[in-house]
């Protein structure tokens, strides 16, 4: 009898065939898991989202656990999303998850509405999601966090490239954690594409926490913060790190570091002094800042998945609403174009290490360009803010000129504190519109788009 081993270790040592109701209902029942949720196929991206919606309502209401998923194919094993939708998922069946989702090898998203997650099980499923070799989507949806453990998900090593975290109840603390998964001066996400956080808590203090992560991010395209509490402040702090930017003291021993250490050089070269700023020559490079080593795996992933990306920074970038078909050709030569430049542009392996230049005794750098879309609807933003964020769109578009690369091509600022016929207003829809190939959508088609 000592040599008999517990039901989780036999699990362990099972072999998943890619099957995934076969391989989930084996490992369910050697795991001793007596309630097995069903696998049930939904219709393709045509079904009727009203009807799956309340497919959904239904089974939550009878309590049932169902696992929805979508076929790539006909073969049951070109499973490429997957559905846990408003059911406790309890960590015995987590761990079940944890084992056989990696065997699908066409799985490319992940959903989890409603599904009772802890904090205890998000490490896991980080581990998980980076076992997935094709898995570059997740969304957590109506699970809040009381320890705020979602930004184990957007580290330096994470592979995701769109992660949704709408209704979480994400407040400053969690968006503090946040700000610093997407970057610190030492370290930054270098795969994430696409960051929602809309109906959460955030105010202006989580606002700035989120323009600290975004002051040495060079991978993140599309960032929605809609339906939150943020006001001048936090509007504010996210401007000014869209536009050149002075370095902080430490920031500039760290860059004079870094140059001394790339040139194999005793000493830095001086910044040039200049009014303006210098071409980026190509550092708004999604996928080449963080200082730490990025492994193997991640780097041969990241190279598989690059055509996948692409495809989904259109949507996600430029409101891209392609359920609607709406102006499909148009959108993908524009952003595809600058997606692809945005990868595979040579550039700083840093962005301290971009060109900057020297200004009142300060060094300047040009800010970050890489993001396309940012979404701040139903907030509490007044003119004084819509003036800071006109600044940061008028200078990126000077910048542009100069030579500069990308940024902001859609501002999502309606249903906030300040009327809609106010000169301010106009004027950033104008520019905006200068910079951006696509119409105007109406907010409905506008918060579906952004909000993928």
């Amino acid at each position: 009898m000592e040599n008999e081993q517990r039901p989780e270790q036999v699990a362990e040592q099972y072999q998943c065939c890619g099957l995934l109701e076969q391989d989930l209902t084996e490992l369910c029942t050697l795991a001793g898991i007596t309630s097995i949720p069903r696998v049930t196929v939904t219709p393709s991206p045509a079904a009727d989202a009203a009807s799956l919606i309340a497919e959904d309502e239904e089974q939550s209401r009878l309590g049932e656990q169902c696992i929805q998923v979508e076929l790539q194919n006909d073969d049951p094993r070109s499973v490429c999303k997957v559905f846990l939708r408003g059911w406790k998922v309890e960590e015995e069946i987590m761990g079940v998850l944890n084992k056989c989702l990696p065997s699908l090898g066409n799985l490319k998203t992940l959903n989890f509405w409603s599904a009772g997650l802890t904090d205890s099980m998000l490490p896991a499923l980080g581990t998980m999601v980076a076992s997935c070799p094709q898995l570059w989507s997740l969304t957590l949806e109506g699970n809040p966090l009381p320890e705020h453990s979602f930004h184990v998900l957007i580290g330096a090593s994470s592979t995701l490239s769109h992660l949704s975290l709408r209704n979480n109840c994400i407040d400053d603390t969690a968006a503090q954690l946040l700000g610093q998964g997407l970057s610190t001066m030492t370290s930054s996400n270098h795969n994430l594409l696409s960051l929602v956080l809309s109906f959460n808590c955030i105010t202006d203090v989580g606002a700035e926490h989120i323009a600290e992560g975004l002051r040495w991010n060079r991978s993140l395209l599309s960032l929605s913060l809609g339906h939150n509490r943020i006001g001048d402040i936090g509007a504010q702090k996210l401007a000014e790190v869209l536009q050149p930017f002075k370095l902080k003291h430490v920031e500039v021993v760290e860059r004079r570091r870094l140059q001394m250490e790339s040139q194999g050089q005793p000493r830095a070269q001086a910044e040039p002094s200049c009014g303006r700023p210098l071409s980026l020559h190509g550092s708004d490079v999604a996928g080449k800042l963080s200082p730490a080593k990025q492994n193997r795996s991640s780097t041969k992933r990241k190279d598989r998945l690059r055509k996948d990306d692409i495809k989904q920074s259109k949507k996600m970038s430029v409101s891209l609403d392609t359920r609607r078909g709406r102006l499909a050709k148009i959108t993908e030569e524009q952003h595809s174009t600058d997606y692809a430049q945005a990868v595979e542009q040579p550039g700083p392996t840093h962005p301290l290490l971009e060109p900057g230049w020297q200004q009142d005794g300060n060094v300047i750098l040009p800010g970050n360009r890489v993001l396309l879309n940012l979404n701040l609807a139903y907030n509490r933003i007044t003119e004084r803010g819509l003036r800071a964020l006109l600044a940061a769109v008028e200078g990126q578009q000077q910048q542009e000129g100069a030579g500069g690369k990308q940024g902001l091509r859609r501002l999502s600022v309606h249903r906030n504190s300040f009327p809609a016929t106010c000169t301010v207003l106009a004027q950033l829809q104008e520019l905006l519109q200068q910079r951006d190939p696509l119409p105007q959508l109406t907010e409905e088609e506008e918060e579906n788009s952004l909000d993928p």
